[in-house]
């Protein structure tokens, strides 16, 4: 599977994404979207769809933090009102400084502002959490001082960007390239240009002997299959590590085409 959908138990395989999200805001527009998007570009995503969520995060979610290569953390209006997205964030941010996780915040129709100084909606969130935490003032700090540290990395301000599909397709691509994916896009854009070289070339060198002429027609056609190929591999989501040892093994490799 592509994605794992629930905070109950531990996903089967292991995911390089991890989406922070206040539900009531994004779930179903542009988290939901974005994470759609993520799986049809093949990055294994974890979703938390759970709806019923307690006072406490739980095991598997945290488990679900520290496996994940990036976390992405949509801010939205609403998100400093959960506890829970509270501390999945202070969670994500002990995994960026321990385990050098990649951090990609995302200010969804809220100002980054807000976040970085809890004014305006979060300012009224914190009134709240002050007033029904009296007794865990440390850990509302935490909350305080980890909305400050994320707000400050570079992100994605959706204010700046208002076409929502072109902004999630753009988000998709840093995403890929924070993982040191390939974005198949660019890949399908040198192919067609070099199909097109190559049929220019036919039709110009069809009737010229020269070998060298037919020697740079060949060259461009052995690009355009090592592209295809490159691109295959990398929509099957080989490891590095797994290409290498397939380029090195025999030419008959089943997993070569």
């Amino acid at each position: 599977m592509a994605w794992s959908t629930s905070s109950t138990s531990t996903p089967q395989e292991k995911h390089e994404v991890f989406l922070s999200f206040r539900g009531e805001d994004t779930r179903y527009t542009f988290t939901g979207h974005l994470h759609a998007t993520l799986t049809r570009l093949q990055v294994n995503t974890y979703i938390d769809y759970n709806l019923q969520r307690g006072d406490e995060i739980s095991s598997s979610l945290l488990k679900a933090i520290e496996d994940a290569k990036l976390s992405v953390i949509v801010f939205s209006k609403n998100y400093a009102n959960s506890k829970w997205c509270l501390d999945e964030l202070v969670k994500i941010l002990e995994c960026k400084r321990m385990r050098g996780q990649i951090v990609l915040p995302i200010f969804y129709d809220i100002d980054p502002s807000h976040v970085r100084n809890q004014t305006g909606s979060y300012a009224e969130a914190f009134v709240k959490h002050g007033t029904h935490l009296d007794g865990q003032m440390d850990r509302v700090q935490k909350w305080r001082e980890a909305l400050r540290e994320a707000a400050n990395y570079s992100g994605w301000d959706c204010s700046v960007n208002r076409m929502e599909s072109e902004l999630i397709e753009k988000i998709a691509k840093d995403v890929l390239e924070k993982l040191n994916r390939v974005y198949v896009g660019d890949l399908d854009q040198q192919i067609a240009k070099l199909e097109k070289l190559a049929q220019l070339q036919y039709q110009f060198f069809q009737n010229i002997t020269s070998a060298e002429n037919w020697k740079n027609h060949d060259a461009t056609v052995q690009r355009i299959t090592e592209l295809k190929m490159e691109r295959s591999v990398r929509m099957l989501r080989l490891s590095p590590d797994m290409l290498s040892h397939l380029e090195n093994s025999n030419n008959d490799n089943p997993f070569l085409f």
